[in-house]
């Protein structure tokens, strides 16, 4: 088990690397991020960054994006540049409550979200309980839970 500064998760299966070491590695040199999801019909959609960083622990492992390219997911990271990364135990967005702990996960919110890659896993479309799943707002709104998400980086050409 890890945590959020170090990673967690099955590199076979779900796995999220530290916050950390995503610093370590994009303070290297310019790093760009493909963020590509499916929902439960099969289609598929993505969003890429031509720039992609993570801050430093003492900047609240701060988002910095730019240069988006469309998929046709839209750009669901706008909202979250330059935002700091929020957990239940670590409010750092800019919402009078805690993002994390109403909407069910650890993100770079701002007041609070966009996307929430890390809500709760669900199955698509689900207004029971308001944005608490797997989502893109921008391709399909804040009730449908997304069946998979990935966020990957590689050194920019």
């Amino acid at each position: 088990m890890g945590s959020v500064c170090a990673g967690l998760g099955d590199a076979n299966g779900e796995y999220w690397f530290g916050l950390e070491f995503m610093h370590r590695i994009t303070a290297r040199g310019k790093y760009e991020l493909l963020v590509e999801m499916e929902d439960f019909d099969g289609t598929k959609a993505s969003a890429r960054y031509s720039s992609f960083s993570v801050g430093g622990e003492c900047d609240g492992y701060k988002l910095t994006v730019s240069g988006f390219t469309d998929g046709g997911a839209g750009d669901g990271l706008a909202r979250h540049n330059n935002m700091k990364f929020t957990t239940f135990d670590k409010d750092q967005d800019i919402w009078e409550n805690n993002c994390a702990k109403s909407y069910l996960g650890g993100f770079w919110y701002d007041k609070c979200h966009s996307t929430n890659p890390n809500g709760i896993y669900r199955w698509g479309a689900d207004a029971t309980i308001y944005a608490i799943g797997v989502e893109w707002k921008l391709w399909k709104g804040h009730d449908y839970s997304l069946k998979s998400i990935s966020f990957k980086i590689r050194p920019a050409k």
